[in-house]
Order: structure tokens, then C-alpha cells, then sequence
């Protein structure tokens, strides 16, 4: 089991940053590809970021590549996603998400609660 816990969202003005952090227990967190995945209200699951275990390899939606970084330091066990220049279609909420596999789809094994991130025009 991986336990994983959200932090960092709020409310923010557009051409805003935010950092957001997810901490993971359990199970051997350098073993998992990390993810990060946004819902909007009314709007299906979809793929924000993704890395790979030792984090020598990222992959960003279109909506967001330029403007989103995702990085990990697997000596403590956390991911982040640092957003910059945020649109107010960025307002969602953001799931961290863990899996064995590199994959976009929403179907990781474990995931965290959410932590909810506003955008104001």
C-alpha cells in the first residue's frame, strides 16, 4: 500500500504560481512513476504531469507544458508540481497519483485525496 497526501492549493489570481507537494508512505516510493491529475467540476479525470521513478524523464499535457513542472526527490518521498502563469481554466482539483506503469491514463494504482486549486480572472 502507498499512502499519499496532497498539500499546497488555494486560491490564486491569474499569472499566479503555486506550488503543490505530495508526500508518499508505504511502500517503497522510488519504486512507483509519480502522476498528477486535475478534475473540474462536471469534468472528467484528466493528465497534468507525469515523472519517472529516478525522475530522468517528465511528460506534460499540452495545456500545461511550458508552464508546469513536475520533479521529485525520492529522499523524501514527495513529488511536486510548481505552476506558473495559471489561467483560470486551471481551476480544478489536483490529485497525486502512483503506479508501476508510465501512463497518462487516469487508472494508477494509489491516490491521494486531492488538494484544491482557484484561479481568479
Amino acid at each position: 500500500q502507498v499512502q499519499l497526501v496532497e498539500s499546497g492549493g488555494g486560491l490564486v489570481q491569474a499569472g499566479g504560481s503555486l506550488r503543490l507537494s505530495c508526500v508518499a508512505s508505504g511502500r517503497a516510493f522510488s519504486n512507483y512513476v509519480m502522476g498528477w491529475f486535475r478534475q473540474a467540476p462536471g469534468r472528467e479525470r484528466e493528465f497534468v504531469a507525469l515523472i519517472t521513478r529516478s525522475g530522468g524523464s517528465t511528460y506534460y499535457a499540452e495545456s500545461v507544458k511550458g508552464r508546469f513542472t513536475i520533479s521529485r526527490d525520492n529522499a523524501k518521498n514527495t513529488v511536486y508540481l510548481q505552476m506558473n502563469s495559471l489561467k483560470p481554466e486551471d481551476t480544478a482539483v489536483y490529485y497525486c497519483a502512483a503506479d508501476r506503469s508510465i501512463t497518462t491514463t487516469a487508472n494508477y494504482d494509489y491516490w491521494g485525496q486531492g488538494t484544491q486549486v482557484t484561479v481568479s480572472s
